[in-house]
């Protein structure tokens, strides 16, 4: 089974009714099935915007340990939780109590600092004693952020901690890293976040590995095709201002590895309408005989 996640929003701002974190939660029917992610450090606030988040009709919450950034760390939320196992038990605790009737998941770090997988084995057996439905690993620590390789290897003592899923996730780049990681750690499962961006076919890619069937290999038509869409999407979806300015950045990652990008990254920045931003895109070429990178599933 595939599905997404939104991105995460703050539990204080979505309790205070914040129209920023309202819009963050902004979807269509297509999207589903579809998650939530909160993240915070207080239980009762958490508890009440978990509420908030079933009764918008999701189908999934999950809760944001993972997060590195240090806006979110310095309050105690996101990773540095994992600092703090008792707390994030208490999150959990009052979280599941007001959750009538979706699954819960919790995304986490192999640690704060500790790269070995104790603390998040620690944090996990909390989650499963709550009766969260699953787990999430990113194989790095808050201290690494993006930094390094993830190690998979310091996943499996998750996996083997808990008898709920774990879902493995970090440097998930390929249909072939797809498989390595599952073989590696044991995992239930593969969450990509930065490995679909501006590579949709990722998804279809791990599937096609895991199956044992070919992967798909974008051409330069496919990539430009993909763009465009997205930015269609995008300007539906978001106001005008918003929708640009995000757009400039979405509309680089589809050709991030193509020969000739870096021109083409500063008309795009450059663009003042969509109309611009389209016209780049039609108009750029890569060099004769050059093709896109095989595709890449879902990690953050």
């Amino acid at each position: 089974m595939e599905f997404a996640f939104l991105e995460m929003v703050s539990s204080e701002a979505l309790v205070r009714e914040s129209r920023k974190t309202a819009d963050l939660l902004k979807t269509v029917e297509k999207d589903r099935p579809l998650g939530a992610q909160l993240v915070g450090c207080n239980p009762e606030v958490m508890a009440d915007a978990a509420e908030m988040i079933e009764g918008m009709g999701f189908d999934l919450l999950d809760l944001n340990l993972g997060c590195p950034v240090p806006k979110i760390t310095s309050p105690g939320a996101g990773s540095a939780l994992l600092r703090e196992p008792e707390k994030a038990k208490a999150i959990f605790n009052a979280v599941i109590k007001r959750i009538k009737k979706i699954p819960v998941t919790v995304k986490m770090r192999l640690g704060f600092e500790d790269g070995s997988g104790q603390e998040a084995a620690v944090v996990a057996r909390h989650a499963e004693d709550a009766g969260f439905s699953a787990v999430a690993v990113h194989g790095r620590t808050r201290k690494q952020g993006y930094t390094g390789i993830a190690d998979w290897g310091a996943i499996r003592l998750v996996k083997d901690a808990v008898k709920i899923p774990v879902w493995g996730n970090g440097d998930v780049f390929s249909g072939e890293a797809a498989l390595k990681m599952l073989a590696i750690t044991g995992c239930d499962g593969v969450m990509v976040g930065r490995g679909a961006l501006g590579n949709p076919w990722i998804y279809q890619n791990i599937l096609a590995a895991m199956n044992g069937n070919a992967v798909f290999t974008p051409m330069i038509e496919d990539l430009k095709k993909a763009a465009l869409r997205h930015l269609e999407l995008e300007e539906t979806m978001e106001d005008p201002r918003s929708a640009l300015l995000k757009s400039r950045r979405i509309a680089c990652w589809y050709f991030k590895n193509q020969p000739g990008v870096h021109r083409l990254r500063d008309k795009l920045h450059r663009s003042m309408s969509f109309a611009e931003l389209r016209e780049h895109i039609i108009e750029f070429q890569s060099l004769p005989g050059e093709i896109a990178p095989a595709g890449l599933v879902v990690d953050s």
